[in-house]
């Protein structure tokens, strides 16, 4: 990849070329965001900590191996969002900064709309992909994780409990199965490298891991610790370990 070069020679020589700059374009994984809790009836706050992040644990990583290259962190993410409201925005919160690599995260709130909102996903992507593109900026695609398969009996709060209802179907009923599967087809059609982190938690689970008990809010947001396996996950797909195309 084309950031690993620059890597190489900002580290051979750190007063000829600028530090290196990663953005992030995503939702509430990529801000940041862990436990969910209750504010009222039927209102929710999330727990921010993007200092956990794995965009943050990607720079420690990066950083512990090459101290002489200074990695900047763009953090696109934003609670909640999807696709469509990502491209809408990727100039303003990304491009803007002139990264040279962006990581682009979205499903986890798009799956939300059912397979009705699966068109919209991918015009989004490819619309995502293709400004990247034209802008000759260097793209990576990274599936999110599984959601919650069921609704941990830990949680009490009857409002929390039906949110955690009404999302874990998308798990279970193979939604969120056919957006990862639309989004790999559009990286495939574009050309974009794709770190398939949805397939390593599918792994996981066939493998006998509770994936919801993986998740910080039981629901979406994958516990502290998890990120790191997007983070490496990153690492090893920018240092050369891992195929970057999809089969």
């Amino acid at each position: 990849m084309r950031i690993t070069e620059k890597i190489r020679e900002r580290a051979k020589n750190p007063g000829q070329h600028r530090p290196v700059t990663i953005g992030f374009l995503g939702d509430s994984v990529t801000q940041g965001c862990f436990e969910l809790y209750s504010t009222g009836a039927e209102s929710l706050e999330t727990e921010f900590r993007s200092s956990q992040a794995y965009h943050s644990k990607l720079k420690r990583m990066l950083e512990e191996v090459f101290p002489s290259v200074p990695v900047n962190i763009i953090n696109g993410g934003i609670s909640g969002d999807n696709a469509p409201n990502g491209r809408r925005r990727l100039r303003r919160d990304i491009l803007s900064f002139k990264p040279d690599l962006v990581v682009v995260c979205f499903g986890l709130n798009d799956v939300c709309r059912g397979l009705e909102g699966l068109e919209d996903y991918v015009d989004a992507l490819e619309g995502i992909f293709k400004e990247l593109q034209a802008s000759d900026t260097e793209t990576i695609f990274m599936t999110p994780n599984m959601m919650g398969t069921r609704v941990s009996a830990e949680q009490k709060d009857f409002y929390i409990r039906s949110v955690l209802e009404t999302i874990t179907k998308f798990q279970i009923d193979g939604t969120m199965d056919a957006y990862m599967t639309a989004a790999r087809e559009v990286c495939a059609r574009n050309q974009i490298p794709l770190c398939d982190c949805y397939a390593k938690w599918k792994r996981l689970q066939e493998n006998g891991a509770d994936v919801t008990r993986l998740l910080a809010n039981r629901v979406n947001h994958p516990a502290e610790n998890m990120h790191w396996l997007f983070a490496v996950s990153l690492f090893e797909m920018i240092m050369g370990m891992q195929a970057a195309f999809p089969c």
